[in-house]
């Protein structure tokens, strides 16, 4: 089986470092298309050995790249197209079809219940999205939420599976050198009490209540932002006006290295929290909070389907938090007061592993080759 994965860009983003991990287990040859933005985990990518080519697309309006991803998918000779992400979904399901290619897998990574990837949930971006979906033979949601949310959109139930997200749980397995390591270079005092935040750096995320959470707590209460994007200069101002600037410290963005690197990635980053911290109120699934339960750290979150499909005592170190910075503040007190568990992972995060995701998805790839292949009832296609 070939494969072609067309993604709207490949910064370094949950979704892109996901797909980079995804095809490290899957047994298909395949490669990657980026309609825009080809960045960091483009260049991972080619060091794991997978070609990866970039449309040049200039913006969601460049219809004439349309054309030239129609071209590019029929000279493949793909069996299967798995497009990611909304833009992605939108011109790579009717171009693959177009090119002869009947079995279109996309993955839904972002769907919340008012936006998607930042785009506000308007009625023309769900007309849009619904007809794309119709083109395509199934839609793979990330976690039962997102399922739901897919069914109340209008996908029919029987098109939605459900693949969560994955996780390389022995790169994430906590290692006290490595937490040593990467707090001298981070200049983190060996006393200090490291608040985590992970992921894109934008409003929605809500990183400003985790920096005015630490303004209200005791001076050794660092707080450690791993992520890039465009609120960066207003949490710096935030901290700055808070008073708290000299605790709290920006990495940018960090994509996935390989294993003996010595590098500051992010499961070094992990290594070097004493708490992860997710303030962001709408999520799909919760890849931080499952990548810092890997690394035995407790977690505080506002949303993570990924727990809430889970019994409790699946994550015993996760807990809920409602409400602004002092809700925060008091969480991380509470939990440092509590003292230090043990940095092992929990079950939630065990049932969360790259391997077990990637044999699901080739459940869905055969079925979907499989349904592309056989002759439609009275000589009607299939679509």
């Amino acid at each position: 089986m070939r494969a072609l994965h067309i993604i709207t860009g490949l910064g370094t983003g949950g979704a892109e470092q996901q797909l980079r991990l995804l095809l490290r287990h899957l047994p298909v040859e395949c490669e990657v298309l980026a309609l825009t933005n080809p960045g960091a985990v483009a260049a991972g990518l080619v060091a794991d050995g997978v070609r990866v080519r970039h449309l040049g697309m200039r913006g969601n309006r460049d219809l004439s790249a349309f054309p030239r991803l129609v071209r590019l998918i029929r000279d493949g000779g793909y069996d299967l197209v798995h497009t990611h992400l909304y833009r992605a979904c939108v011109y790579g399901r009717p171009a693959a079809r177009l090119a002869g290619v009947k079995a279109v897998v996309a993955t839904e990574h972002s769907l919340g219940d008012s936006q998607m990837e930042g785009r506000k949930l308007t009625a023309g971006v769900r007309a849009l999205y619904l007809a794309g979906e119709r083109l395509g033979s199934a839609t793979v949601a990330v976690s039962p939420t997102v399922a739901d949310r897919l069914g109340r959109w209008g996908v029919p139930a029987p098109r939605i599976e459900v693949v969560p997200n994955g996780i390389d749980l022995a790169r994430f397995r906590f290692d006290p050198a490595r937490r040593r390591r990467t707090r001298r270079h981070l200049g983190l005092p060996e006393e200090a009490y490291v608040v985590g935040g992970i992921g894109r750096l934008t409003a929605g995320k809500q990183f400003d209540v985790l920096v005015r959470a630490i303004a209200r707590l005791p001076g050794d209460h660092w707080l450690l932002l791993v992520g890039g994007g465009p609120q960066e200069s207003v949490l710096r101002r935030t901290a700055h006006e808070a008073g708290v600037a000299d605790r709290v410290v920006f990495t940018g963005e960090r994509p996935y290295l390989p294993d003996g690197s010595g590098g500051l990635d992010l499961p070094s980053l992990t290594s070097a929290m004493d708490l992860l911290a997710s303030p962001s109120p709408e999520e799909s699934f919760g890849l931080a909070v499952v990548e810092a339960l890997a690394s035995g750290l407790p977690v505080l979150y506002a949303s993570c389907p990924a727990i809430e499909d889970l019994p409790p005592q699946a994550a015993p170190g996760a807990r809920h938090v409602r409400g602004g910075p002092a809700a925060y503040a008091r969480a991380v007190a509470e939990v440092r007061a509590a003292g230090p568990g043990p940095r092992t992972a929990p079950d939630a995060a065990r049932r969360y592993s790259i391997a077990r995701s990637a044999a699901r998805l080739m459940d869905v790839y055969a079925a979907a080759v499989s349904r592309s292949s056989s002759p439609s009832p009275q000589g009607v296609t299939s679509s």
